[in-house]
């Protein structure tokens, strides 16, 4: 296999998984209804519509990802989603570790980096956009 191929597979490796792991949260939104999201925003002084922002960036943005169709546009969209739930959740938690002696974030830093890694990548060959 060739080193270009290695890569464009990688990268679909990367966007397939990333994708399908944000739509289970944005799946999870759906199901669960968004009071919880609106009401978090609300709490720190944002207008609730602001709150359905996160279908974008759970729903759309991973749809986007998995199909490479503006896969860096998607990914940019889903960084700026983990950026949201860093400063609206997880502010409390971010110089924390925990009981393994992980970062407590690990998960969400995971997210947001792969994502701004694609962004950088693109999508590859393997994708709706080619490249």
């Amino acid at each position: 296999m060739n080193q270009n191929t290695q890569n464009d597979l990688g990268r679909l490796i990367l966007r397939v998984v990333l994708g399908l792991l944000i739509l289970l949260h944005g799946i999870a939104k759906l199901r669960g209804g968004m009071g919880g999201i609106v009401g978090l925003v609300e709490s720190h002084g944002l207008p609730g519509f602001l709150g359905y922002g996160v279908l974008i960036g759970e729903v759309l943005a991973p749809l986007m990802l998995i199909a490479g169709f503006y896969a860096r546009i998607g990914a940019l969209l889903v960084a700026a989603n983990m950026l949201f739930a860093f400063a609206l959740v997880h502010m409390g938690e971010i110089g924390h570790l925990n009981g393994q002696g992980g970062w407590a974030l690990e998960l969400q830093g995971m997210f947001l980096f792969t994502a701004i890694a694609l962004a950088l990548l693109g999508p590859g060959r393997y994708s709706v956009n080619g490249r």
